[in-house]
């Protein structure tokens, strides 16, 4: 005893001292009233400084946990409530979870989906590159936000949002030429809860969705949560097939329509403005409400600017925006927002108070000033610059090792790969694996098994430019080797 404390470099040697002895107290290891080693011996014992255990000792007795008796020493405290062990009580846990715990799981991509192991040259994630982050201006942001409101953004923050990111965020949106009459706007925890309060917002009538095919998994994944039946519509060069489309709306009512409408998820399509304004009209003869997707609008390579559906319903309310700036940004801050008529705004405030209470007012203050910096168009004018650079050597070394493919996007960070129909991209995965490959399989994002089994996803953000050119080499040499 005492001797087997095991001393870190992360944390104050008083405080792990402290804790040891905490530990000991609270697991029965010292009883009431047992008088402890004097500060002296124990010192000795854990080979640490004589003022390192008078601090200990300190905090210990002023948690409760022990007292002092003068010229005597110290003692455990006897009012120390150490309960008796029951350790013969244990549950099996996996029958008293839920039916949405067990599916959350199952649809669980980090657990069940490709990753990559460490070394390995991995086209699965499209998230930022770190290292374009632009930490010097982040760090300007946060002392100049704490010097300012320190105080306040430590407290407990308003449920729909830190103000002064609510109003940036509102004139964002109107430059994208939306018109915010009769609208408002709710600050989330990134896309995924935007999504999910306005799923669980939204009253179940026929209980169907529709959503591009494929689409999102994050989005299949939270609609089948919210146990919304899916009906997939198929995807043109330029957007969804509207003649199906029709079809479908024409068979069954719909609680609702999601789309990502700008660089896609995962095809990287771009819906023209024609088909935009047939959905819009579909959706309003119809009766169907939206939720846009806002993935990825600002990283467009090429082309003329494309405005969000939101902006082109004019003061209409039949749709719900759900933005965020985790593919261009920091996804470390998870902040993203929800723009809709003010009336489901209320109530999804109120929800995200019984939820959450508030995001974070630190990561909504940091984001807030970092944009009011200016930073913003700086960084992003850099980052698009580096992410068509690698779009574009993706796409070259694409057309050289994979010429039987179709390959479709047209801005974002992933591009996607269409095979030849019999040929299968999981099989290519598992050969590709034991070369030091890996990318995300198509089928992933399909609604129904035994759909898109010959595409794949092939994500360039964090890969450096001789991993791009060797694992898309590997790719090709391997798939023709399969066919």
């Amino acid at each position: 005893m005492y001797s087997d404390l095991q001393l870190t470099d992360d944390r104050p040697v008083y405080i792990q001292v402290k804790d040891y002895m905490k530990r000991l107290i609270l697991k029965g290891g010292l009883q009431a009233d047992q008088k402890l080693p004097s500060t002296r011996e124990l010192s000795t014992l854990m080979r640490v400084s004589r003022s390192t255990v008078l601090l200990a000792y300190a905090e210990l007795e002023e948690e409760g946990l022990i007292y002092a008796v003068k010229g005597k020493g110290n003692y455990v405290s006897a009012a120390v409530d150490t309960p008796e062990s029951a350790s013969g009580w244990t549950l099996d846990w996996n029958n008293h979870v839920s039916d949405y715990a067990i599916q959350a799981e199952q649809y669980d991509l980090m657990k069940h989906g490709s990753g990559a192991e460490r070394g390995e040259i991995s086209f699965t994630s499209i998230a930022p590159d770190e290292k374009l982050f632009d930490l010097h201006n982040v760090k300007r942001a946060f002392l100049d936000r704490m010097s300012l409101e320190g105080e306040v953004l430590l407290n407990y923050g308003y449920a729909q949002g830190y103000r002064p990111l609510m109003k940036y965020l509102r004139q964002y949106m109107e430059n994208k030429g939306v018109d915010l009459s009769g609208k408002d706007i709710l600050i989330t925890n990134g896309f995924t809860e935007g999504f999910d309060l306005v799923l669980g917002a939204l009253r179940k009538k026929s209980g169907r969705a529709l959503c591009e095919n494929p689409t999102h998994h994050t989005a299949i994944k939270n609609l089948k949560l919210h146990n919304f039946h899916l009906t997939g519509v198929e995807m043109e060069s330029d957007g969804l097939h509207l003649g199906q489309l029709e079809q479908e709306l024409m068979k069954h009512s719909y609680d609702l329509a999601y789309l990502v409408p700008s660089y896609h998820n995962p095809t990287g399509i771009v819906t023209s403005p024609a088909k935009r304004a047939e959905i819009i009209r579909l959706m309003n003869q119809y009766h169907v409400p939206m939720i846009e997707d806002g993935f990825n609008e600002e990283l467009r390579y090429s082309g003329s600017h494309v405005s969000p559906l939101i902006a082109s319903i004019g003061k209409g309310n039949g749709l719900v925006y759900l933005g965020s700036f985790s593919k261009v940004l920091f996804p470390g801050l998870r902040v993203g927002w929800v723009i809709a008529d003010a009336a489901l705004i209320d109530y999804l405030e109120s929800m995200k108070r019984a939820r959450s209470i508030h995001t974070s007012t630190l990561d909504q203050s940091l984001l807030y000033q970092y944009l009011s910096n200016g930073n913003f168009d700086k960084y992003l004018k850099r980052a698009r610059a580096e992410y068509k650079r690698k779009y574009e050597l993706v796409v070259r070394c694409l057309r050289q090792h994979l010429p039987m493919c179709r390959i479709s996007g047209e801005g974002g960070l992933h591009l996607f790969v269409q095979f030849p129909a019999a040929f299968r991209t999981r099989d290519l995965l598992a050969a590709c694996k034991l070369k030091g490959v890996t990318f995300t399989p198509g089928d992933t994002f399909y609604l129904e098994p035994g759909q898109g089994l010959n595409t794949m996803r092939l994500g360039f953000s964090r890969v450096n430019d001789d991993n791009i050119r060797k694992g898309i080499r590997i790719i090709g040499e391997t798939a023709r080797t399969m066919q």
